[in-house]
């Protein structure tokens, strides 16, 4: 199938949609497009209208996931500094030439294993 143009929405769980609602907006950034009481669900915009996170509270037992979310290299210093200073272990900047890309990693509340990645000119 070679009409795919990218990736749209990316849907995980989390144990607890407030604190997740917490992480990602307040500390991430991320807008609110829509709040689904009804199914505990918060959908929310990253860049944007280019893409949606999906957070969807399960109090079981699952697997955490791995999702990145694109930046720009010279924002790598501020991000990490300010996401330590809320308390959040980071990982990198570590260079990927097989892409070629710069990441930085992080873990959301629930153990998600986060990346921020900025695609390099070849």
């Amino acid at each position: 199938m070679s009409h795919l143009h990218g990736l749209y929405e990316v849907a995980i769980r989390v144990k607890d949609l407030s604190r997740a609602e917490a992480f990602y907006c307040t500390l991430l950034g991320l807008e609110i497009g829509l709040r689904d009481e009804k199914r505990r669900r918060l959908y929310l915009r990253v860049g944007g209208r280019s893409g949606m996170l999906i957070l969807q509270e399960d109090r079981g037992t699952w697997s955490t996931q791995h999702f990145a979310f694109r930046g720009d290299v010279s924002d790598f210093e501020q991000a990490a500094s300010f996401l330590r200073a809320n308390g959040i272990v980071v990982h990198g900047p570590v260079l990927l030439p097989w892409m070629p890309a710069r990441s930085i990693y992080f873990a959301d509340p629930d153990g998600h294993d986060l990346e921020l990645c900025a695609p390099l000119t070849a």
